[in-house]
């Protein structure tokens, strides 16, 4: 909103300093200060808020150490980080760009969930919450949002650049032509020529059945990073900052991919308008950060599923709205362990309780963080030494932009 008050004052008045919001570094710096103090000035009331209406966690006895402190907790802490995505979004970046409108769509259906699920649990003393059918149905809703919009939007365009030079401008620049077309490509890492075009998956099938493969690919990814989010909120602190450590990465690309300067000189793709992202980004992290002042260790408050859904389900969105949801495995490997530690232990468990009718674990506990507390190590370090790891994997990751 402020974007569309300070252009119209800076075309019609040559409002003072009003061109400074054309720059998306600008609104970007401002959408994480503001994302940063939404989230620390208001936080410690949404916490009495909590507090007041006894909204607390129930904690399931798992022989933890320092379980039992946590009880009692306030829960739902993500809907200040729901507010502080949205609020700075809506003031500061392009609100007609179908990025943009694609990610505040997807904070709010996922944060929907998420509440209904918290919700459950702690007024209606459910401790199973929204039944994990209606959670499904829900992320594949979100999906298919995603999917037909990416799919069929003619806002969603990469530029094909002819190499040729047709002309030399006045700064010395090469002149090329381009057109904006439709294309069904995302980036393969690590491969020279990365590209993947989804219709040459099944070719059998026709062009016109690439859709049904895209939708199906982007449901797959939703649901799967939304649920390994959830299952790496666990202990104080990981979740926020291993989602903050991501949106960073995936800011990054945006920026990259959106400049045209930049993805020509890295010879990486050109995506029209992608850049705008760059402030929900930024949003993102400022929410994700300035909610750690309340979550890190002792935590004062848990973003429960409203918050862990919508910061799963939001990363997957980024990553398909930049091309590079090929990369998931690499900048959400976090989430991906924890993800892929639950499936191991209960696929194991059930193997060999059928074998030898007694089931038998890999790790003391699941998800892993769990496994690292049964050791004895002190949840702080677990936490410290997970971001570390996300961020290693974050400048593996960015390292793809050359390493092709």
């Amino acid at each position: 909103m402020l974007y569309y008050l300070f252009d119209y004052l800076d075309k019609q008045f040559d409002f003072f300093g009003a061109g400074v919001f054309k720059y998306i570094s600008f609104r970007a710096g401002m959408a994480a200060a503001i994302s940063l103090l939404i989230t620390i000035i208001f936080g410690k009331t949404l916490i009495n808020f909590l507090k007041k209406k006894q909204v607390g966690e129930e904690i399931r006895e798992l022989g933890l150490e320092g379980q039992s402190a946590k009880k009692g907790t306030p829960t739902m802490g993500g809907l200040i980080i729901i507010a502080a995505i949205l609020i700075p979004t809506l003031l500061l970046a392009k609100l007609d760009n179908v990025y943009v409108i694609l990610l505040v769509t997807a904070t709010v259906w996922m944060g929907l969930i998420g509440f209904l699920d918290d919700y459950i649990k702690v007024f209606k003393k459910d401790k199973k919450g929204l039944a994990g059918k209606f959670k499904i149905v829900g992320q594949v809703g979100l999906g298919l949002i995603v999917g037909f919009s990416l799919y069929f939007s003619d806002s969603v365009v990469v530029r094909k650049v002819d190499p040729t030079v047709q002309a030399i401008a006045a700064d010395g620049t090469p002149v090329r032509n381009f057109e904006d077309i439709k294309s069904t490509k995302t980036t393969v890492p690590f491969f020279k020529n990365n590209e993947l075009d989804y219709k040459k998956i099944l070719p059998f099938l026709g062009e016109d059945y690439t859709w049904v493969i895209y939708v199906l690919v982007v449901i797959f990814i939703i649901t799967a990073v939304s649920n390994g989010a959830n299952m790496t909120d666990g202990i104080d602190g990981l979740a926020a900052g291993s989602a903050g450590i991501i949106a960073i990465t995936i800011g990054i690309f945006a920026y990259l991919s959106g400049r045209v300067d930049f993805s020509s000189y890295l010879n990486i793709m050109y995506i029209p308008n992608l850049s705008e992202l760059v402030i929900f980004c930024t949003a993102f992290v400022g929410a994700c950060l300035g909610f750690l002042w309340y979550n890190a260790y002792p935590a004062q408050v848990f973003m429960g599923d409203t918050g862990s859904l919508t910061l799963g389900g939001v990363i997957a969105v980024l990553a398909l709205a930049v091309r590079k949801e090929l990369l998931i495995p690499v900048i959400c490997g976090i989430f991906l362990i924890e993800n892929l530690s639950v499936l191991l232990q209960v696929a194991y468990f059930k193997y060999t309780k059928k074998k030898y009718g007694e089931g038998r674990r890999i790790f003391l506990m699941s998800p892993l963080h769990h496994h690292y507390q049964k050791k004895g190590i002190h949840e702080s370090k677990i936490v410290t030494r997970f971001w570390i790891i996300g961020i290693l994997l974050a400048i593996l990751s960015l390292a793809t932009l050359k390493l092709q």
